[in-house]
């Protein structure tokens, strides 16, 4: 997760490089200034922040290293009217089955 300084165009132009690098280095983007990365082991995942280091540019940056136990008791609370995960009653494919 990070936090970098995008007032000036070249302050944005580097932090869209950064999250560039992240998602060709294959990284996810959980949100805007929080992208993922699955590491079989922690080794492996000193090794990505080992690659991530000279790479950030000015401003704040953390490493987590989440084990798969810890991730699958992660909740997920969305507001009422939050669309973007919102999920339909009926799938489209339903509806058409309802017509036959």
């Amino acid at each position: 997760m990070f936090d970098l300084p995008v007032v000036a165009d070249s302050e944005r132009k580097r932090a869209a490089a950064f999250r560039k690098f992240l998602l060709d280095d294959g990284y996810s983007m959980m949100q805007f200034s929080i992208y993922m990365r699955f590491c079989s082991s922690y080794d492996k995942m000193k090794k990505h922040v080992h690659r991530l280091k000279p790479r950030i540019p000015v401003g704040d940056v953390k490493s987590i290293y989440i084990t798969d136990k810890q991730w699958a008791t992660a909740i997920n609370l969305v507001g009422k009217d939050y669309s973007h995960n919102s999920r339909r009653e009926n799938p489209e494919q339903l509806k058409l089955f309802e017509f036959w």
